[in-house]
């Protein structure tokens, strides 16, 4: 057994926690531009483009991020494709996150009136000027909330990077419980730190949802 003190438990926690914050935001930045993408081709109408998104949606939704982050792990090894974990974890965060905000985008995109295209069209706007100068600008004060609430769950998600050796804040938490033989000292810890980094973010979508749907 290691003789760890409270504070060498804590910093070396503290320490993982950054590994934790970067891949949260590297998942959720490359999620909500995939994201994006995958919701301006569904709503361009292309031939078969509503189809693939939507067959993208189904496949990262249905299919459990544990799976996701091991194909992407060992998966790409198959193809001769050496994959550290920074990258395999991003990548399966980021089509993990992606697929769940395109289709919150795409709910609000969908709450907006249909007299609001109706309107922009009888102003001879093209399709790209009815996104960027009616639609979105609407859809984007629903859709703040619900985005930055679902950055909480990207949190959360990334503890399962752990699995494929990627050592953020749960691994490194496991690692010192086994060294130490305190699991409850420790993932108490762990647990204090999720809750201190999740819970502002949660904080802040309540009242990002409170002043955007104030009644005026």
């Amino acid at each position: 057994m290691v003789d760890f003190s409270l504070w060498d438990i804590v910093r070396n926690l503290l320490l993982a926690l950054r590994w934790t914050v970067g891949l949260s935001l590297i998942a959720f930045i490359g999620g909500g531009l995939v994201g994006l993408l995958l919701l301006m081709l569904r709503l361009s109408k292309l031939p078969g483009a509503g189809v693939f998104v939507s067959a993208y949606v189904q496949l990262f939704q249905g299919v459990p991020l544990l799976v996701q982050l091991f194909l992407a792990y060992y998966g790409l090894g198959l193809f001769g494709i050496n994959t550290s974990p920074w990258v395999a974890a991003g990548m399966g965060l980021t089509f993990y996150a992606s697929a769940f905000l395109t289709e919150i985008w795409r709910g609000c995109v969908a709450s907006i009136p249909r007299g609001q295209w109706e309107a922009s069209q009888s102003l001879a706007l093209n399709f790209a000027e009815q996104l960027r100068y009616v639609i979105l600008p609407q859809a984007f004060k629903i859709a703040v909330a619900p985005t930055v609430g679902f950055l909480v769950q990207v949190i959360k998600g990334t503890a399962l990077a752990s699995v494929i050796g990627f050592m953020e804040l749960t691994k490194v938490g496991k690692t010192i419980a086994n060294a130490t033989y305190s699991p409850f000292l420790v993932f108490s810890c762990v647990a204090i730190m999720y809750f201190v980094l999740c819970y502002p973010v949660s904080l802040y979508a309540k009242s990002l949802e409170r002043k955007l749907h104030a009644p005026r």
